[in-house]
């Protein structure tokens, strides 16, 4: 008597489609990775309702405290124009993310943004998007 079943099951496992959802996700994550610009400082930012994103390669963070940060390292008000000038030379369109505390009296912002006009940067100031 012949107890064996007929149809086989073949125990082979095919990784086409494994592959095919792994580079999904890779080229899911590769896009997404470049729309987060997170800065290092932690600042509350001022709201808006018009925002545009700007690819960030100069950033000068102003915090509560009145500490100047350019690109995460801290610096002084006289030392931030010659590092400023020489992070922007050889660039031709120069810009400069400020990411300005919203408590921090608008003249702080005024200086930062003057040393950076004088520089031909083009200056943008951080912030984030309102709730409506």
């Amino acid at each position: 008597m012949n107890l064996r079943s007929k149809n086989r099951i073949s125990a082979e496992f095919s990784m086409s489609s494994m592959t095919d959802i792994i580079f999904l996700l890779l080229i899911f994550f590769m896009l997404t990775s470049n729309l987060v610009a997170p800065t290092g400082m932690p600042v509350s930012l001022p709201t808006s309702k018009a925002t545009t994103a700007v690819i960030q390669k100069i950033s000068v963070t102003i915090t509560p405290d009145l500490k100047y940060y350019l690109n995460e390292n801290q610096v002084t008000l006289a030392e931030l124009e010659p590092r400023l000038a020489a992070l922007l030379q050889g660039t031709d369109d120069g810009v400069v993310v400020l990411h300005v505390d919203k408590s921090v009296p608008v003249e702080y912002l005024v200086n930062v943004a003057s040393v950076a006009t004088t520089l031909n940067a083009k200056v943008t100031l951080a912030t984030v998007p309102s709730e409506q």
